[in-house]
């Protein structure tokens, strides 16, 4: 199943997607993609790094022990065919493809075993970076960096999963989720044991090798078989 939320007649809402329709407990409402919100509202955006071994021998860092994680804050997210604005300050922006658990409930102190259940679903997550920035805050914690989209897919296997990422038309990134060094599974309980997941928060997996740079007139496609394609368009900002 698929959970969206998009702008309708009657403001938000939110259902399952279904043949270019969202299907709610009372109404059905004819969309366009461009139509498609952020999938959820979270409160914060927990993300992985340095979880693929091809990116640690790419980017030249050292195997992570644990989890390596970083935040981003709700105002970082936009939707589906939602514009990335190229931030003045930045000569260097990446795209950075990666899946999102999203947390169904209040919930804390998860072992692995329990993770799936505490899991609504799996969304993208487009991991915009301002690579010549100092800190990963201010690389990655800014305005528009994190697209998500284009919905929650309730009924997936993040443990075998192919992914791509395609920009201005050219495959950037081809990978799958058993390369992964830390599963979704085992991140998501690493983090239960520091943070009290709120419903809609996302924890990111990290991305595959060769994420790159982008520039103003790109657009980014980012698939994880099963799941679905984020689609953004980089505009130069103002």
């Amino acid at each position: 199943m698929r959970l969206a939320r998009a702008r309708t007649d009657d403001g938000v809402r939110e259902g399952e997607y279904r043949d270019g329709a969202l299907v709610t407990d009372d109404a059905e409402y004819k969309l366009e993609e461009a139509d498609l919100l952020a999938p959820c509202d979270p409160d914060a955006l927990f993300c992985v790094g340095r979880n693929f071994a091809a990116t640690l021998d790419q980017m030249d860092y050292e195997r992570p022990e644990e989890p390596d994680f970083f935040i981003k804050p709700p105002h970082s997210v936009v939707g589906h065919h939602d514009p990335i604005p190229y931030p003045e300050w930045t000569e260097e922006l990446t795209y950075a493809g990666e899946l999102v658990a999203v947390i169904d409930e209040p919930c804390s102190d998860l072992a692995p075993a329990e993770v799936p259940d505490a899991v609504r679903g799996y969304t993208v997550m487009n991991d915009v970076d301002a690579l010549d920035q100092q800190g990963r805050t201010a690389r990655k914690a800014f305005t528009a960096s994190g697209p998500l989209g284009p919905w929650i897919e309730t009924d997936a296997d993040p443990t075998d999963m192919d992914m791509y990422t395609d920009v201005a038309g050219e495959r950037r990134q081809e990978a799958n989720t058993e390369l992964m060094l830390f599963d979704p599974h085992e991140v998501v309980s690493y983090l239960s044991k520091r943070f009290e997941f709120r419903a809609g928060d996302c924890v990111a997996f990290g991305s595959p090798a060769n994420p790159g740079l982008v520039e103003p007139g790109d657009t980014v496609e980012i698939t994880y078989e099963g799941v679905g394609t984020l689609v953004n368009e980089v505009v130069a900002g103002d």
